[in-house]
């Protein structure tokens, strides 16, 4: 089994589920962590930031739910209005780090994709974001910066963020965050928004049973004992 989790480096609320992402991953390292990359900014959906008039109510709930805060220079941006974040531009990032960070490391990634901006006020459809010389976030996870900013350029991130969101939709995931476990054949929801890790660990105890079960009664079916398909 391993866990899916399906994001967006611009959601606020991804942005806030990183602690509990982190803390899943820490529990159950024999559970690989494949990211995906939503789409919630895609389209006519790319419009300048002043357009969604009540972020900051949404990023206090954000603060109030999950602990996360944002910086001043992420609130510059609020204010001064014209930013159009474009969350194709920033899955072609995450496809980028994805590539040279091992699964494990990836929650962490995460959370630093998204202080970039929530914190920081950086643009993710700017290389130097992902890969700039110190503060750039391979840099910062200990990456090479030019590796990740050439792997950012390439059609190769392209074709990648394309099929992340192509994932998404496939997986029937219509908002985000959405964590997800999967056996190869099934998957079962675990949370989508806002959920602690204590929520998470207990939906993820059943879930994992009722996959297990599954598994056991499809190879049943087939004659096949479970050991002998998975």
């Amino acid at each position: 089994m391993h866990l899916i989790y399906v994001f967006d480096a611009y959601c606020g609320w991804s942005y806030g589920f990183t602690d509990t992402l982190g803390a899943i991953a820490r529990r159950h390292p024999e559970l690989e962590v494949t990211v995906v990359s939503g789409g919630l900014f895609t389209g006519n959906g790319v419009r300048p930031i002043r357009e969604f008039g009540s972020v900051r109510d949404i990023n206090a709930r954000i603060s109030d739910s999950t602990g996360v805060e944002f910086g001043s220079a992420y609130e510059d941006l609020v204010t001064e209005g014209s930013f159009a974040m474009d969350s194709a531009d920033a899955a072609r990032g995450v496809a980028a780090l994805r590539a040279l960070s091992a699964p494990s490391g990836m929650p962490s990634m995460i959370r630093t994709l998204h202080e970039a901006f929530f914190i920081h006020g950086l643009s993710l459809s700017d290389p130097q974001t992902i890969g700039g010389g110190g503060g750039g976030v391979a840099a910062r996870k200990g990456l090479d910066p030019d590796e990740a900013r050439r792997g950012y350029l390439s059609p190769a991130s392209e074709t990648a963020a394309r099929e992340d969101l192509a994932m998404a939709a496939q997986l029937g995931v219509s908002g985000f965050p959405t964590l997800l476990v999967a056996d190869g054949q099934r998957s079962v929801v675990l949370g989508a928004g806002a959920a602690s890790s204590d929520d998470i660990e207990r939906r993820l105890e059943h879930a994992r049973a009722a996959l297990t079960a599954a598994s056991s009664s499809h190879a049943a079916d087939d004659g096949v004992p479970a050991s002998g398909r998975y």
